[in-house]
């Protein structure tokens, strides 16, 4: 039977310890994300771990230990909770498989709603939830900065992207 563990790794280490992993026969998913950076003053696509430092581990019950993984090249440990081994029920493995392209496995995290510059929009989560502002402009993929009117003063807060929605009016 196999049972998914999860793996927390060295930094920068993921791809390192799933060649090692896979060498030593154990079946391993690295879920991975293409991420848009700014490099030289021109946006190109990177590709980086889903979850950076962790990967998933199946391992075959019976047939294979879970011993030998702690001291593999690039693992830092198994994750655990006091004594017991976290495992990762097969549903979430299944659902970041279909989450993936069909074609190169890769995920991406895109904005569901375009936002343009002067778009109203409201903050849905975090410690300005529910207050409106302004669009202003995306500072990488993960955030976005909004012009907020704070104590009578407009001032230009990051947020994250998945905390704003369009709003009906300011």
């Amino acid at each position: 039977m196999l049972r998914w563990y999860l793996i927390h790794t060295k930094p920068g280490s993921e791809e390192t310890a799933q060649a090692h992993l896979m060498r030593q026969g154990y079946q391993v998913y690295l879920p991975r994300l293409v991420q848009a950076v700014r490099q030289r003053g021109r946006w190109r696509d990177r590709v980086v771990p889903l979850f950076p430092r962790y990967l998933f581990l199946g391992l075959n019950e019976g047939c294979q230990a879970l011993s030998p993984v702690r001291s593999t090249v690039g693992v830092a440990n198994v994750v655990r909770f006091g004594a017991t081994y976290a495992t990762v029920p097969d549903q979430v493995i299944r659902g970041l498989r279909a989450r993936a392209d069909v074609q190169s496995g890769l995920h991406r995290m895109d904005h569901p709603v375009s936002l343009e510059p002067g778009m109203a929009v409201k903050i849905a989560s975090g410690p300005f939830d529910g207050l409106e502002g302004i669009f202003q402009r995306a500072v990488g993929t993960e955030r976005v900065v909004v012009l907020l009117n704070l104590l009578g003063q407009d001032a230009a807060v990051r947020v994250s992207t998945n905390s704003i929605v369009p709003s009906l009016a300011v």
